[in-house]
């Protein structure tokens, strides 16, 4: 899957759109971090564990990651 993001700034704040895309690295970077932990969480979950939230083993990830990926 690829994704292709064009950002367009204004001329007039350069600094703004510098410090605007350090701001979203660091979001994009705590946002996987924190995903990847519930992932992990869900793995060390036993079946019957995952069946009561009605979840899958093969689908942890679909889980988590559902509101970005559209899988």
């Amino acid at each position: 899957m690829a994704n292709v993001t064009t950002n367009i700034h204004a001329v007039g704040a350069p600094a703004t759109g510098f410090f605007e895309t350090i701001f979203n690295a660091l979001l994009r970077l705590a946002e996987a971090n924190s995903r990847s932990q519930e992932v992990e969480r869900l793995q060390g979950m036993s079946d019957e564990q995952l069946a009561a939230k009605n979840i899958r083993r093969e689908d942890i990830v679909r889980h988590v990651f559902r509101d970005v990926l559209y899988i």
